[in-house]
């Protein structure tokens, strides 16, 4: 898949592209951060990062919301100067072929599952949600401005596997 990417900038005014030629890139793209769903991937993905600093790999979160509003809410998750890019607009979300999710992928008995197995373990959502509620997530490893790997969610309650993703981007 070409990418256009040499225009797309991180909160640290560093091209997407020119960080996936320095080393790879593990590109979480987020959905609101209202969701429950996206909280656990948060949790989850900071539970991992210094593994993820011990590989080399430059982690960079893609969020609906404005870039302080972003900074607090991973400075929740233990996340510090982590990189990310704001699209309020979900072009590079579109780009990554990441679509807007239809009724099952957002409404269907596997998610009412899951979300009532995560609310049970503690795990909120908020209705301060900021960003598209219909919005698919997804990630990707990019490498020399290129996807090597991806996980394309099916549903929103979907839950990667993490580790397979760290262990793409340095086979």
């Amino acid at each position: 898949m070409a990418l256009d990417i040499q225009n797309v900038f991180t909160n640290t005014h560093e091209s997407l592209e020119d960080l996936s030629f320095s080393k790879p890139v593990m590109l979480v793209f987020l959905r609101h951060f209202g969701c429950i769903f996206c909280r656990e991937a948060l949790d989850d993905i900071s539970d991992k990062q210094y593994k993820i600093k011990d590989k080399n790999i430059d982690l960079v979160f893609v969020h609906m919301s404005a870039n302080d509003i972003a900074e607090k809410f991973f400075s929740e998750y233990n996340f510090k100067d982590v990189k990310h890019i704001s699209d309020p607009n979900c072009q590079l979300y579109a780009q990554f072929g990441l679509t807007k999710g239809n009724f099952g992928q957002l409404f269907g008995l596997s998610v009412w599952i899951r979300g009532f197995e995560l609310k049970k373990k503690g795990k909120g959502y908020s209705i301060d949600q900021i960003g598209d509620s219909f919005q698919m997530p997804g990630i990707f490893v990019l490498k020399e401005g290129k996807i090597v790997n991806s996980y394309i969610h099916k549903t929103i309650s979907d839950k990667p596997d993490y580790d397979t993703m760290i262990e793409a981007c340095n086979p």
